[in-house]
């Protein structure tokens, strides 16, 4: 299976998100037209050199996975040369019956997985990610449903999404196996994961939340950091709503013009060239969109230090301290 691993990432550059797949949220069944788009989708990653598809159990009740899944079936030898990953832990309301919550009970894992598995259409997960913190859960408890399904063949990699250094490392401590991916919400607009740092010791760090030293634990545990968001919902590439992304947006334009390459690429190089080797998840639906993201899958990133800079503080609007 192409998991990557001989780069030590689990992955390419960039990752397909695959949460706009399989037509509305509302729960029911998907038809003809939805298993279409989502192939549409799926060729034009591929084509722009992705190859790491990213789902979760409760992407569009499950129909993401399950048009996936058709498409796997129409297309032989397609996962053969792709790396699928997913997540479970949450509940949507309404779902069996109850509230919505986050659910990392071990048995509830090992049931998600299965249904995941069953959807997909495939006998194996890549990499399966515990989609948010459940604070009742019992930390020896999942460790021993991962190492399960691990020992069983039906995962062959682990990692988190939205947890912090402490939450990452009191599970590792449970485990026979490394965490290998953490997912967090990054991007040009979603920055403080980078100024966590910086504003270290200032007035304004005391309000971006942001768990500080989660970046530093991921690079020393070589934890590889993907961003979901990555695109920022189109913030800086048509949906610009402040100055200060009017702005970035005009800066995006010149950057892609110099470079000859496309806005949407320049913004993902943004995440790519920070030395944690950040992985952004492309969610977008329209093959159009990512096809433009296709250079941040296959160069390195053309950006110097002056030129990140510029992004970030642009898009900050205001001087770094």
């Amino acid at each position: 299976m192409t998991t990557n691993t001989e780069t030590g990432t689990h992955g390419g550059r960039v990752l397909y998100g695959c949460m706009g797949l399989g037509g509305s949220w509302e729960p029911g069944p998907y038809g003809p037209q939805d298993i279409d788009a989502a192939e549409e989708a799926v060729r034009a990653a591929l084509e722009s050199g992705i190859t790491v598809f990213d789902h979760a159990d409760i992407y569009r009740h499950g129909k993401a996975e399950a048009v996936f899944g058709e498409v796997l079936a129409r297309t032989p030898g397609l996962r053969e040369r792709i790396t699928l990953q997913t997540k479970c832990g949450i509940r949507l309301p309404g779902a069996d019956g109850g509230p919505a919550l986050y659910d990392l009970r071990g048995a509830g894992i090992v049931r998600r997985v299965e249904e995941s598995l069953e959807r997909l259409r495939t006998d194996v997960i890549d990499v399966l990610l515990l989609h948010r913190p459940d604070p009742l859960a019992d930390p020896d408890a999942i460790a021993a449903a991962l190492m399960s399904l691990h020992g069983q063949g039906l995962v062959r990699a682990f990692g988190v999404s939205n947890m912090g250094a402490a939450q990452i490392g009191r599970l590792q401590a449970r485990l026979d196996v490394p965490l290998v991916a953490n997912q967090l919400e990054m991007s040009l607009h979603s920055r403080a994961w980078v100024e966590a740092g910086v504003l270290l010791n200032t007035p304004e760090g005391a309000g971006h939340g942001f768990p500080f030293g989660t970046l530093e634990h991921c690079l020393d545990h070589g934890i590889r950091l993907q961003a979901w968001g990555a695109l920022a919902q189109g913030r800086f590439t048509g949906g610009q709503r402040t100055p200060a992304e009017h702005a970035t947006a005009a800066l995006l334009e010149d950057l892609a013009r110099a470079k000859g390459t496309t806005p949407e690429s320049v913004l993902l190089w943004w995440l790519t060239r920070h030395p944690a080797g950040i992985a952004p998840v492309v969610g977008t639906a329209r093959p159009e969109r990512i096809r433009a993201c296709r250079d941040a899958a296959l160069r390195a990133p053309d950006l110097t230090h002056e030129e990140w800079y510029e992004l970030w503080t642009t898009a900050r609007g205001v001087p770094l301290p």
